[in-house]
């Protein structure tokens, strides 16, 4: 199966601070760092990493070639990242001593991709093929409706959220990825409860409490805890988490053996500083894996 990513692609320009600033508060940063993000970049190198055959669907401006370099070096297929005129998104990421983070995101190029681009790049795909998108890119809904009448897979991460954004897409996703608090805004939004969403699977992500799988068809779920480590920088462990997932869905794991890789995966890039660059290796995440205790 090849999985295409309509995703975003971002500088991500990190400041590490003592702590994060309250409104008025000026703050020397204790160190700086660049380096390739974007939730969709992200994406993109976890699935490239989990051992998927990833094509990924983007946009950067003139300023943006070093990231494409970088995305190519880690196994992603840049065939359809576009060079347009402009910035690329960038990010930028305060970091405290706890890992934990505050980002502003510009989207640059990622706002500009036609969907005409986007479905040029559909047109190679076959079904049983998957996307991948977020809501940090333009054409998402005629990406959306392309996949599904051509038979593809389609994973939604609501990410910034938005609740039109989903509303627009919806109707066509396969498997939807939100947080808590998402969840919780998006069943107000619909006014229903989670098991009411009108998708058939949804990914429910708690932070250090894990993350659950709903089959809403089925009535069923699965829960995978989180693995308990030290924090450096909780910045693209969704991410992380997402690519791997799906990945390991792609390959015909079942789910709950899916999301175990994927937690573990989050769990190891938790404990490195960055993003995209950040993220582990396949055969680091089996080892990880291989000394944690059996559920």
């Amino acid at each position: 199966m090849t999985v295409f990513n309509l995703g975003s692609i971002n500088a991500d320009h990190f400041y590490r601070l003592p702590h994060l600033p309250a409104p008025g508060e000026t703050l020397a940063a204790q160190d700086y760092a660049i380096g390739l993000g974007g939730k969709g970049a992200n994406q993109s190198v976890a699935l490239a990493r989990a051992g998927a055959e990833v094509r990924h669907v983007g946009a950067i401006g003139e300023d943006g070639r070093w990231m494409v370099d970088r995305m190519t070096a880690a196994g992603v297929d840049c065939r359809h990242v576009a060079e347009l005129p402009g910035a690329s998104g960038h990010a930028i990421i305060e970091v405290e001593t706890s890992g934990e983070n505050l980002i502003i995101v510009y989207p640059g190029a990622n706002r500009a991709i036609s969907p005409g681009q986007a479905l040029f790049a559909l047109n190679t795909a076959r079904a049983g093929d998957w996307l991948v998108m977020q809501n940090e890119t333009s054409a998402q809904v005629e990406a959306a409706q392309a996949a599904r009448a051509a038979g593809m897979t389609v994973v939604y991460s609501a990410a910034p959220f938005d609740a039109g954004s989903v509303r627009a897409v919806i109707d066509h996703i396969s498997l939807l990825i939100v947080n808590e608090i998402e969840a919780a805004q998006l069943c107000a939004d619909f006014g229903v409860t989670l098991q009411e969403l009108p998708v058939a699977r949804l990914v429910v992500t708690l932070g250090a409490r894990g993350a659950t799988w709903y089959d809403l068809a089925a009535g069923t779920q699965v829960s995978a805890p989180a693995f308990h480590v030290a924090p450096v920088d909780t910045t693209g462990a969704g991410d992380t988490f997402a690519g791997y997932l799906v990945a390991g869905l792609a390959e015909g794991l079942p789910s709950a053996d899916a999301m175990r890789l994927a937690s573990a995966a989050a769990a190891l890039k938790v404990t490195r500083a960055g993003t995209a660059d950040a993220i582990p290796a396949r055969a680091e995440v089996e080892a990880f894996l291989k000394v944690q205790p059996s559920e």
